[in-house]
């Protein structure tokens, strides 16, 4: 016999997650604005109640960057989209950027889309994979500054002192992408926040380490869903 469904308490949800001090909560409603959201975000934000959140979009508690692409995402959940395991920044309690892996889902009622819910998990705090983080910190912190630059494997091997399988499999554990799958994100992502600004979509490319503009696109469509001058309009907007 199927049982029946059982309608949920979102504020027994949040308290839940206020126990978790090393993933973000949050669910927003239709037009972005939380409605929710657990003690770990008010502590990286630096707020202390919820009060100071609830209501207001990431653009208007994060720096510009990255709200601005938070809300590129919940524009895309909201229009039936599911994020699964996206590697981003986050800010963390001192202000220091840190990695983590977000999911974001959109909330249905009565097969509409009514909001979305979401967490965020910091890749250091991951039970059993702190070990296997801290062995690619370094890597991690290389690609972040020279991304622009011509980043080979065989840097990577220098740096973590890996053989080149070892690296590809604690890539693949940790981030559930290969070091070079992780250097591109990290290309796009510097793309995406340049793109905020003047310059044209060639140059943006060549600093962002891209061979040329054609490569640059290809690889921004493949992983936002749009070309460069379509984000850019749409932020201008």
């Amino acid at each position: 016999m199927k049982p029946s469904p059982l309608a949920v308490d979102v504020a027994e949800v949040e308290a839940l997650f206020d126990s978790i001090p090393d993933v973000l909560f949050f669910i927003k409603d239709r037009e972005g604005r939380y409605t929710h959201v657990n003690a770990t975000m008010l502590r990286r934000l630096g707020l202390r109640s919820r009060r100071d959140i609830i209501g207001k979009r990431a653009s208007e508690v994060y720096p510009s960057g990255l709200g601005a692409n938070y809300g590129l995402q919940d524009r895309q959940v909201l229009e039936g989209a599911v994020i699964d395991n996206l590697l981003e920044l986050h800010l963390f309690s001192d202000q220091e950027p840190g990695w983590c892996l977000t999911c974001k889902r959109p909330l249905r009622v009565d097969g509409q889309v009514a909001g979305l819910i979401g967490i965020s998990r910091d890749l250091a705090g991951r039970e059993g994979l702190e070990a296997d983080y801290r062995s690619l910190r370094e890597a991690l912190v290389h690609m972040n500054r020279h991304y622009a630059e011509n980043i080979r494997v065989q840097d990577l091997l220098a740096i973590t002192g890996f053989s080149e399988s070892k690296l590809e499999r604690t890539f693949q554990k940790v981030f559930q992408l290969s070091p070079l799958q992780l250097l591109t994100r990290v290309r796009i992502q510097a793309a995406m926040h340049r793109l905020h600004g003047p310059g044209s979509i060639a140059a943006i490319a060549q600093a962002c380490g891209f061979s040329d503009q054609s490569a640059f696109t290809r690889r921004f469509v493949a992983m936002v869903g749009m070309t460069p001058g379509e984000y850019r309009r749409l932020r201008a907007g």
